[in-house]
């Protein structure tokens, strides 16, 4: 039993490097892998990169194996509101206690690797070397793993996938990974690894070049989206949209899942796809995945932080993403599934990302835009700066500025009220950040559960 609390954990994790400056090299946590016995290779491991869309896609791996009969741990990144919903046991967070005891029971090995290095173990290789010693000691029968950033020199790679799985690749963390969806999937490649099966999301041709061409290189086979599996139809239903995919081991038709969004059903289809090549393809799959299986293991599907509804009346959706890429398909989620009049943005962003095009993908579908910031004070850019960007897309006359993000989504919330009683229903989305949707999720769940219990209270009363 430890002496420590889980505050004093995540306290000595955090002052580590941080997740978001890498350095190339995996000597470090091969290192740390090694003192703990390479727990990741006492498990197969289905590893995932990509642009967006890699959490959702992992979420729904995890679903599908659980209803397989299968014990999963889950590793992803970055975290919502605490930093246990990283590494999950059967779908379900890491306890505190448990997550203390890890991080005690590895803590020496790390003292060891930080005093042989000239640079300490980062935040994120700590926190990889908890996750795969977790998974072992739990014991799992598979490990689904998201790279945190890129993939060859991630730290997640000292892990060789059964499975790779490369969702749609664009531009993000330019200043580290390229400026371009080639020179980005160069990197994000390296966790093919050889006698593995490369499950490859829709891409450009040129970004499939380079993913094949690894392939080739180490010899793995290879499912592509769109030739080997893929979406046969879908269409919009109460709650989220009923999908029917080709798979490798056969048809699956008219599977609900309870997300919002195209690319959410084709995030569906590679998870799919990542779950068959794992088990087996053919006849053997066709025994083991089953119509009612993928309709089960769908069904429970959850995406917190991704066009997730934390409000209603009017309805607030809280969504992540941070790129154009990610702003565009939500913007097109939100037109297909919702019929706001008006939409009210809250927008919180990084200084390092493409904020001129996070923005440019929400012009044509809000109303006003009520620039914010989040607590990342390092990295958020402050709100009057996002607002004179806003102001150059948006025009002045759509944009108003509030540092403090409760008084932002306050704002946003009147304005949607107030416009929806001529104008029709009113909705608000807060965007911009993993931590800004995070930071609104936790707001608002938290005012709403605050309300109930209030209300219970006069009840009783």
């Amino acid at each position: 039993m430890s002496d420590l609390s889980f505050a004093e954990v995540s306290a000595r994790l955090q002052a580590r490097w941080p997740e978001h400056k890498i350095s190339p090299t995996l000597d470090r946590v091969r290192r740390l892998v090694e003192l703990l016995g390479d727990p990741q290779k006492t498990y197969p491991v289905i590893h995932l990169t990509g642009t967006n869309g890699k959490t959702s896609t992992a979420r729904m791996i995890d679903s599908l194996l659980q209803e397989a009969g299968l014990r999963t741990g889950r590793f992803t990144s970055p975290h919502l509101e605490s930093v246990r919903e990283r590494i999950t046991l059967n779908g379900e967070p890491i306890d505190e206690q448990r997550f203390v005891e890890v991080y005690t029971e590895i803590e020496p090995y790390v003292n060891v690797v930080d005093s042989e290095n000239e640079n300490p173990l980062s935040f994120f290789e700590v926190m990889t070397g908890m996750a795969f010693a977790a998974f072992a000691d739990a014991p799992v029968d598979v490990a689904v793993v998201e790279v945190g950033l890129g993939g060859t020199w991630d730290s997640t790679n000292v892990a060789d996938g059964t499975v790779s799985v490369i969702t749609p690749v664009a531009v993000d963390h330019a200043h580290i990974l390229g400026a371009d969806p080639v020179t980005i999937a160069q990197d994000k490649a390296g966790i093919i690894k050889p006698g593995g099966t490369a499950v490859i999301s829709q891409q450009s041709l040129e970004v499939f070049e380079v993913l094949l061409r690894r392939a080739a290189e180490v010899g793995a086979q290879v499912a592509r989206e769109g030739l080997e599996f893929g979406v046969t139809a879908r269409s919009v239903a109460v709650g989220g949209q009923l999908v029917s995919f080709k798979g490798l081991g056969g048809e699956y038709e008219d599977v609900f899942l309870p997300l919002h969004g195209e690319y959410q059903a084709h995030n569906a289809a590679t998870a799919l796809a990542a779950v068959e090549a794992l088990l087996g393809s053919g006849a053997q799959t066709e025994d083991r995945i089953t119509n009612d299986l993928v309709q089960a293991g769908f069904a429970e599907v959850t995406s917190p932080g991704r066009m997730e509804v934390v409000r209603t009346s009017p309805t607030v959706i809280v969504d992540a993403a941070h790129n154009p890429h990610g702003a565009e398909a939500t913007a097109a989620t939100v037109t297909e599934a919702f019929a706001f009049q008006p939409l009210i943005g809250v927008l919180g962003c990084m200084k390092d990302k493409d904020v001129y095009g996070l923005l440019e993908a929400y012009e044509p579908i809000m109303e006003t835009v009520v620039c914010t910031r989040n607590s990342f004070a390092e990295r958020s850019m402050p709100a009057e700066e996002l607002g004179e960007i806003a102001a150059e897309i948006f025009g002045e006359d759509r944009v108003l500025v509030r540092p403090k993000l409760i008084d932002a989504i306050d704002d946003a919330i009147r304005l949607a009220e107030e416009n929806a009683l001529a104008m029709g229903t009113g909705g608000v989305l807060i965007t911009g950040s993993v931590i800004t949707a995070g930071e609104a999720r936790s707001l608002l769940v938290r005012k709403d559960r605050s309300q109930q219990s209030q209300e219970q209270s006069g009840n009783r009363r």
